[in-house]
């Protein structure tokens, strides 16, 4: 079920907005400071063009610095992309098969907002569900 989602996600939506931020961080990789942002914008970037059976998460140890690059992100580039977020979602939410991805469109916005801290793990190693050896994020019990 998952990559039918990611499939007509891509066709409808997913392409248009991989690209937008493919755009936001080509231009904020101009400059050496702008390029962990670039990088952050290339890394939801990726998330937003196929989306289902991924999550975000907290990154463990992300500190002040993050919370400094995220209102600096939130200036430059944040906005707009939120912005992009909020109209593809209201369109696809017109018609009936489109409202799941709609709504999938509108859980995008806080990561388009707020990216760095934030990292992005298959939903089975989110809670709780990993295989041996691998990293839990999140919360446990959760």
């Amino acid at each position: 079920m998952k990559t039918v989602l990611n499939v007509i996600w891509l066709v409808l939506s997913g392409f248009w907005l991989f690209l937008g931020y493919l755009l936001a961080g080509l231009l904020l990789c101009v400059t050496i400071i702008g390029i962990p942002f670039g990088l952050a914008a290339f890394r939801v970037g990726l998330y937003a063009l196929w989306p289902f059976g991924r999550t975000v998460v907290d990154k463990p140890g992300a500190g002040a610095a993050s919370c400094v690059g995220n209102v600096l992100w939130l200036i430059l580039a944040g906005w707009w992309l939120a912005i992009g977020h909020v109209v593809t979602g209201i369109a696809l939410c017109i018609t009936i098969i489109g409202i799941p991805l709609g709504i999938a469109n509108f859980k995008l916005i806080p990561v388009s907002l707020l990216p760095l801290g934030k990292d992005i793990v298959p939903t089975d190693q989110a809670y709780g569900g990993q295989a041996s050896g691998q990293r839990q994020y999140g919360r446990p019990g959760f």
